[in-house]
This record gives structure tokens, sequence and C-alpha cells, in this order.
């Protein structure tokens, strides 16, 4: 199946150019707000220990793109499973609970 949030109305995929410095960033948690016309989605990381998380990046998406990227997401996770076996999730509690519940800081007396 192919993607159908990279396809342009020629069916081509655009090329996608990487520009110097780009900066990568590492999300564990997302917000998503939305209106009558976008959804928000602000990409945050939060660390164990730290009473806030850190938003790294807003996405702003129309309700037509963020449905097409769900469903590239859906489809790349099925082939995601399909190669690595399903992706288990938690249950019961929060997910940041669940995550970092068994988290300890860095024990600053062993450097």
């Amino acid at each position: 199946m192919s993607d159908p949030v990279a396809k342009t109305s020629g069916g081509q995929l655009p090329p996608l150019e990487l520009p110097p410095g780009l900066q990568i960033e590492y999300s564990n948690l997302v917000r998503i707000a939305h209106s009558l016309s976008e959804l928000v989605f602000d990409f945050a990381q939060l660390l164990p220990g730290e009473p806030r998380a850190s938003v790294l990046s807003r996405i702003v998406m129309s309700p037509l793109g963020a449905k097409l990227f769900y469903r590239a997401l859906t489809d790349n996770l099925a082939k995601y499973e399909a190669a690595f076996g399903e992706i288990p999730l938690p249950g019961g509690s929060p997910l940041a609970d669940h995550l970092f519940r068994h988290t300890q800081p860095p024990d600053k007396s062993a450097e």
C-alpha cells in the first residue's frame, strides 16, 4: 500500500530535502488540540524527575492532512508489527506513569 500523505496529485512522491543542521528531537509525549479548521500537535519530551514536559515542536495540520497522516501512520505501524511483533500497550494507568514508573535519576556519585 502506498503512503497517501507523501503523494502529490500526479501520484509521484515529491523529493524531500533535509536542510543542513536539521535538529532531530525525541518526543515521548504529544498533546493534541483542534478547532474547526485545524489540528494542533504539540510534541514534547517528558524526562524522569522533571516536573514539566518541554514542547519541542508544534505541528498544525488541516483535518484532511491529519486524517491522511493517521492512515499513513496506521499503515506503517501495521508493517512494523508484521516485521517485529505486536507493540504492547500498557493498561490501567496513565502512559506517563507506565513509562517512568521504574526510572531512577542518574546516580551522580558513580561519575
